[in-house]
């Protein structure tokens, strides 16, 4: 049998976490790699050895932050000795290597991370809720690696000492030790109004040292300003619907 198909097979590579293309992450465990990581809930596509699959028991500080807030990691663990292969929706993947250092991200962005790493909930201040900042979004910290996935090949902007912004609907992730404001782009009451026609409505400010992680996709808004009627309703987006996102509602 001949196929261009057959230029896709399995990267080889002794890396951890390593691409096997853009939007494929492939992970090793076991083989002197540890033996086990987390990874988003479903996102297993393939896999090749001895691997259990688990769901991944959260502590109580955790679940309770998860009832507040409404941001999680909704996590499942694998562990064994052999390879799998984690996908998400087609979406950009990014390998990220932590050295004791923060990194801010809304949960539905997170693919995979080594277990050896912790994750708080943190408010982002700000009087209003945003489709991509959110209200309420996840503090990873401490040494290992960590998967993020982006809507298509993001920009990443070094922060050195002034100051960046970028529309909130689109941020991804940015270094945890960078301040966060909020900036409207509007002047009307109401957020989703969009100023004099230009489409824009909130910028984050970041000043500081550190990165910013912009997606070059701009998120729906959430639930609470969708409504039954209208347009957005006409497309199955009201209250029986909704979305989280770029996420459908059940």
């Amino acid at each position: 049998m001949q196929s261009s198909l057959f230029g896709h097979a399995p990267q080889q590579t002794a890396e951890r976490f390593s691409l096997q293309n853009p939007h494929m992450l492939k992970v090793q465990l076991g083989n002197g790699q540890p033996d086990h990581c987390l990874a988003r809930v479903g996102s297993m596509v393939a896999y090749q050895g001895a691997i259990d699959f688990d769901g991944n028991m959260r502590g109580g500080a955790e679940q309770r932050a998860a009832r507040a807030t409404g941001e999680q990691l909704n996590l499942m663990r694998a562990q064994g000795t052999g390879t799998m292969w984690l996908a998400n929706m087609a979406q950009s993947i990014h390998v990220l290597d932590l050295d004791f250092e923060g990194l801010c991200v809304d949960g539905q962005y997170v693919l995979a991370l080594d277990s050896s790493l912790s994750w708080n909930v943190v408010a982002i201040e700000s009087a209003q809720e945003v489709a991509g900042a959110g209200s309420y979004n996840l503090d990873i910290s401490g040494s290992g690696k960590v998967a993020i996935m982006t809507s298509g090949k993001p920009l990443v902007m070094r922060v050195q000492g002034g100051e960046a912004f970028a529309d909130a609907d689109a941020v991804v992730a940015w270094s945890s030790r960078l301040q966060i404001s909020m900036q409207a782009q509007t002047t009307s009451q109401r957020i989703y109004s969009r100023r004099r026609g230009t489409g824009e409505s909130w910028d984050m400010v970041f000043r500081g040292e550190g990165y910013v992680v912009v997606q070059p996709s701009e998120l729906l808004p959430p639930p609470d300003f969708i409504t039954a009627s209208g347009l957005m309703g006409s497309r199955g987006l009201g209250a029986q619907g909704g979305v989280r996102g770029n996420t459908w509602g059940s």
